[in-house]
């Protein structure tokens, strides 16, 4: 008989431990918020919130949870099925070296990726200060006046580019004209984001074809690479003189690590300049994520999408960082945007930024000249050999050469190619490309001269190169102008020097990795180390997007599992992964319902029913695939007005496409009727789409796909755990029902086939390095962990409007029982709308408070002008939620101080939020309130003091004197 104490075998094993690390509550824990709150159990607080309508049927049929080691070894078995050659494709991406300060201390730091999006000024400085350099960057190397602070892909960037063109010229056509010697797969994004807005893209497949739709009146801009794709350089000045000649733009894609040696795009005329900036230390991940850039001159700056930062000043007079220009998210004009982008890449772009940092000027060009010295020694070698490089001669080449042969020897070259461990891109048939990149050696050289020699051929050797080439650059396209001439990109070499330096800013910026981000929409929740351990292995880091099929096993069994285990959390039948954002995750899935419609003659359905509520990138991604918005009206509860919503349905039933919606609502409620609404919209012949941004109150509890929802994107970089790194990356999978599988995007260029909606981004799999984090997510939590991180969410959130309700009352919340506060969902809208009458006291006040009480404030006025909107998420620990609401009430007691005339209404602690530690030091104090009181620090709760580094900044003055690059020292020293 076994002794009392003895524990069963399976509860010492312990499977599903990291559930209780991912999940900040204990069960003691939960015990105290159910009784402020008002509820006997978890299982009561539920069933009371989510409507019994919506229920799911049964639980998720998941694989049992395993402990972090036990997940850790079955994705390493998944990773070891990709097999590492050596990839010599090109095509947008290459082989580098993250240098090893700045893999450990940002690409595997959680104080660079746990970082929110930073629209919070003043606790984001380190990151904006990064981005800063970014842009700089970009607009020294290409030789333009402005830059972005990041995009998707190049793929992407280049589609934004067409339609930037087309808002920003005089031309009036509507032709865009393509070399055909642009990477396949950004073509393909080309044609899919063009159609549905009625644009043509002519693609010239020849010099002759070029020139002849050059010659036309009928095109808008015209769009190059530079390099080729299969390597070929020209000096496109003239070209641009023709195209500016007929009142059209000139786009270019360029290769940053190229510019560092050739004559910039900028020099040559362009436009806007496009392109990727996956070569400056981020590997190639299987496509992604990579932070591609745009730059454009002057005139087209405040079209430009996408983020971009720039520089203003704070209370104080110093300079500060800033999202500028509305942060040029056109998602913000709703019906009226011009694009839907609402993220960017921001770690892969501070990773960018910081390897031009650390390498400096010199550094990137010892780098660029390297490869275009190697490039000349395989050519010279190969000519030897037998082989001319196609691009020889005036045209010229940098890192890549093109050879033309017979359609057998292409086949036969390439497959020996894979037996000695490397891969080549075939092309046109009868063409081998051979792409060489920073991590190339001598020995890649030379395996490359055994590979195209034949039996008893003698190979070449470096001997006679060993006092250096000349590089295969046409003296009229070598770059002559200087680039990254600020003491920023001169100084940070040595790696003590580089590792201060990152530590410096990220000491500057508030993270997940110090306090709470409360933010309402966005779930900024636990990243764990063991999720995260896996991007950066090997197998799955250096795996090019566009290898075989063979070598991509791996990739291809965790995106079949993913998506299988996505389809149970969600209800649906199919799931694409491609989306590399939320976003685009939208915008597919509106492709999906639009070929839903064409395939059964119904193309002329174009209608779409978007609730005044809804997410900004909801009208905007229909916008963009050509749908008319209709706007629908809210109750007074924040509800859809079913009322109006079916007047709608039945006004426009004969072209009804969609109807849009949030669930739960934007407004944080579970509302009652989705069903009926479904249910509606189907009957007058409409599809729904349900947005899944809020889907970390659904997971286990109800399935989007049950209820009626036909389409819905996810954000993996919100629910499941991929981090948002300072704003991206992120990946937006969009998932259907049975019936609008066939729909789902397919990427020609990537092997998949395409049955009506084409291309979303440039690599099949989208962000594919990241997936690994949300598989290692689901498989350590399991199903019951996953339902209970759900219920966790729901309860934290209750039990901050609970607690804050005699403070800062909720806006919307279900109707409550016997007189009691009604319930949320997993986050809730605190209204501070009185307080302007009166205290004076805005949200922005309260939200540049909480930065001197140690946090990140709420989602700001979002879906209601001076509200907070705030989500605590599973995560957080009651001491953390805790610390949060007392400080939440400090403030409230500093209004109400400001209410009774004790403090000045334009001289609080609030107005003049937050407090550097410089100007609590100073020998005056002109404030009417005391010092320690603008210092805001809680004795009820040891917790480290963060001083932020500005002053509160000024947005108006950072958009009238429009900044965006390196601040010059003198200024900074002000």
């Amino acid at each position: 008989m076994l002794m009392p104490s003895v524990k069963p075998l399976g509860e010492l094993e312990n499977a599903s431990e990291f559930v209780a690390r991912h999940i900040g509550l204990t069960d003691a824990d939960e015990a105290h918020m159910l009784s402020v709150i008002g509820e006997a159990s978890r299982r009561a607080l539920i069933d009371s919130i989510v409507p019994r309508a919506i229920a799911r049927r049964q639980g998720m049929q998941l694989p049992a949870p395993l402990t972090e080691a036990a997940a850790l070894a079955e994705l390493k078995g998944i990773a070891g099925r990709n097999k590492l050659l050596k990839s010599f494709i090109g095509q947008g991406y290459h082989g580098t070296h993250t240098p090893g300060v700045i893999l450990r201390n940002v690409l595997e730091n959680p104080a660079w990726y746990t970082a929110y999006t930073p629209y919070q000024a003043e606790i984001s400085q380190g990151r904006m200060e990064a981005l800063v350099n970014f842009q700089t960057m970009v607009t020294d190397l290409t030789g333009m006046a402005i830059a972005n602070a990041s995009m998707l892909d190049e793929a992407t960037a280049a589609a934004e580019a067409m339609t930037l063109a087309k808002r920003s010229v005089k031309a009036k056509g509507n032709a865009f004209v393509v070399s055909g010697d642009v990477h396949p797969q950004t073509i393909e994004v080309i044609q899919t984001r063009a159609a549905p807005l009625g644009l043509e893209v002519r693609i010239a497949m020849s010099g002759e074809e070029w020139d002849a739709m050059l010659a036309a009146d009928d095109y808008f801009a015209a769009f190059t690479q530079y390099p080729a794709s299969s390597g070929w350089l020209h000096d496109w000045t003239q070209d641009a003189a023709t195209v500016h000649g007929k009142g059209a733009a000139f786009v270019v894609a360029a290769d940053l690590l190229a510019l560092t040696l050739l004559k910039p795009p900028g020099e040559m005329g362009a436009d806007i300049v496009v392109g990727t900036t996956q070569r400056f230390g981020m590997p190639m991940g299987n496509g992604g994520p990579h932070a591609a850039y745009m730059a454009c001159r002057d005139e087209f700056k405040r079209s430009l999408p996408g983020r971009l930062v720039g520089v203003s000043v704070d209370a104080h007079g110093k300079p500060a960082y800033r999202l500028a220009l509305q942060t040029r998210e056109q998602h913000i004009r709703r019906e009226k945007a011009t694009s839907n982008i609402c993220t960017a890449q921001v770690l892969p772009a501070v990773i960018a930024s910081m390897y031009a940092v650390y390498h400096g000027p010199q550094g990137l060009k010892r780098i660029a000249q390297r490869v275009a010295a190697y490039t000349a020694i395989l050519a010279k070698g190969l000519a030897q050999l037998g082989y001319s490089n196609t691009h020889h001669g005036e045209q010229g080449v940098f890192d890549t050469v093109c050879l033309h042969t017979t359609q057998a020897k292409v086949g036969a070259i390439a497959a020996r190619a894979v037996a000695h461990g490397a891969n080549l891109r075939k092309a046109w048939d009868e063409y081998l490309i051979v792409t060489l990149d920073e991590t190339t050696t001598r020995e890649d050289v030379a395996l490359l001269w055994t590979i195209f020699a034949t039996d008893g051929q003698t190979l070449p050797s470096f001997e006679a190169f060993e006092k250096g080439v000349e590089p295969l650059i046409p003296q009229g396209l070598r770059r002559t102008s200087d680039f990254l001439t600020h003491p920023v990109f001169n100084t940070h070499h040595s790696e003590t020097g580089m590792l201060r330096y990152i530590r410096m800013l990220s000491d500057k910026d508030l993270a997940l990795d110090r306090s709470m981000i409360p933010l309402g929409s966005c779930t900024m929740k636990l990243n764990a180390t063991s999720e995260m351990i896996p991007i950066t292995w090997p197998e799955f880091a250096n795996v090019h997007p566009f290898a075989p099929a063979d070598q991509r096993e791996g990739y291809t069994l965790l995106d079949q599992q993913l998506r299988d285990w996505l389809c149970e959390a969600t209800g649906y039948a199919g799931i694409s992964l491609q989306p590399n954002a939320g976003s685009q995750g939208e915008y597919a899935g509106l492709l999906v319902i639009q070929a839903y419609h064409r395939s059964r003659g119904e193309g002329h359905r174009n209608i779409c029913l978007i609730p005044s509520s809804a997410h900004g990138t909801n009208p905007a991604s229909a916008q963009m695939v050509g749908m008319q918005v209709v706007v629908t009206k809210c109750d007074e509860n924040g509800n859809v007005d079913l009322a109006d919503l079916k007047a709608r349905c039945e006004q426009h039933s004969k072209n009804l496409a969609a109807v849009m919606i949030t669930y739960p609502s934007t407004h944080g409620v579970f509302e009652t009727q989705v069903k009926e609404l479904c249910a509606l919209v189907h009957q007058h012949g409409g599809r729904v789409y349900v947005d899944g941004a809020n889907m970390n109150a659904l997971v286990g509890v109800a399935a989007p796909g049950e209820f009626g929802g036909d389409v819905s994107h996810l954000n993996l970089h919100k629910t499941f755990c991929i981090p948002h790194g300072g704003g991206g990356p992120g990946v937006g999978p969009v998932c259907v029902v049975e019936d609008l599988v066939p729909f789902l995007p397919g990427h020609a260029a990537g092997g998949l086939p395409v049955n009506g909606v084409g291309a979303i981004s440039a690599a099949p799999l989208g962000n594919a390095a990241v997936l690994p984090i949300s598989w290692m997510y689901i498989r350590m939590m399991g199903a019951d962990g996953l339902q209970r991180a759900t219920e966790a969410a729901i309860l934290s959130a209750n039990y901050i409007s609970t607690r804050l309700a005699d403070h800062f009352p909720t806006l919307y919340a279900s109707e409550g029982k016997e007189g009691r506060l009604g319930h949320v969902a997993h986050e809730c809208i605190l209204d501070l709308r009185q307080l302007k009458d009166t205290s004076g006291v805005m949200a922005e006040d309260v939200a540049k408070r909480l930065i001197d009480y140690g946090f990140h404030a709420p989602t700001l006025s979002f879906p209601v002008a001076n509200t907070l909107m705030v989500e605590p998420t599973e995560s957080e620990t009651l001491e953390e939620i805790d610390r949060f609401i007392e400080a939440m009430i400090a403030i409230r007691e500093e209004i109400r101080r400001i209410e009774k005339g004790e403090w000045p209404q334009d001289d609080n602690p609030l107005k003049h939020a937050p407090h550097t530690a410089a100007s609590l030091l100073k020998g005056e104090w002109p404030h009417a309130y005391p010092r320690d009181a603008g210092a805001a620090v809680l004795d009820t709760r040891a917790h480290a003091k963060y001083w932020p580094p500005v002053g509160r900044v000024d947005n108006v003055y950072g958009d009238r004197n429009l900044f965006c690059s390196c601040v010059p020292l003198g200024d900074l020293a002000d």
